[in-house]
């Protein structure tokens, strides 16, 4: 679920760079008036740099384990809400001209506040699932391994620690 949210994430923010963010007519001299339009990767230069960070969220959730996931949800939360921050940011809603693209202007910034939405959920359940979720390499590690043989002061006083009495026979 969270590798699914993180590439969504990711996908919706490409793709809202890609997309028109501000057209305006501006008169170009010769030419006359020509519409003029800027795309999100141009406007927003966030969008690029957060889609590339959610896919290497992905593969450092997968890598880590404990407390470097939980920091690495929380990181990527916090970038989620960057990329909603840059899809809200300067948004109008109103005083579109006939001939402005108006579907793609409010689609793009749709698209990077959906992808900004999937990151945050994605971070927040990296962080909430931590210990839940698989680690590379988890499978090649034995679920009953032993515990290496240490001092036998110290086993003494930890089984002080957890209630027993070291002194009677087992």
């Amino acid at each position: 679920m969270v590798t699914v949210a993180l590439l969504l994430g990711s996908a919706a923010l490409w793709g809202a760079s890609r997309l028109v963010w501000f057209a305006e007519f501006r008169t170009a001299g010769v030419r006359g008036v020509v519409l003029d339009q800027v795309k999100g990767a141009d406007r927003a230069g966030a969008l690029v740099p957060l889609a590339i960070l959610a896919l290497a969220g992905i593969a450092g959730l997968i890598a880590t384990g404990g407390w470097p996931r939980r920091v690495l949800g929380a990181v990527l939360a916090l970038a989620g809400v960057a990329a909603v921050w840059t899809g809200v940011d300067g948004a109008r809603i109103s005083g579109f001209a006939d001939g402005l693209p108006v579907t793609q202007l409010l689609l793009s910034r749709g698209l990077a506040v959906l992808g900004g939405i999937l990151l945050a959920v994605g971070g927040l359940a990296a962080v909430k699932g931590a210990g839940r979720m698989p680690k590379l390499g988890a499978r090649y590690s034995a679920p009953g391994a032993k515990r290496a043989a240490r001092d036998p002061d110290t086993e003494l006083w930890e089984a002080l620690s957890e209630g027993e009495d070291p002194t009677t026979a087992r």
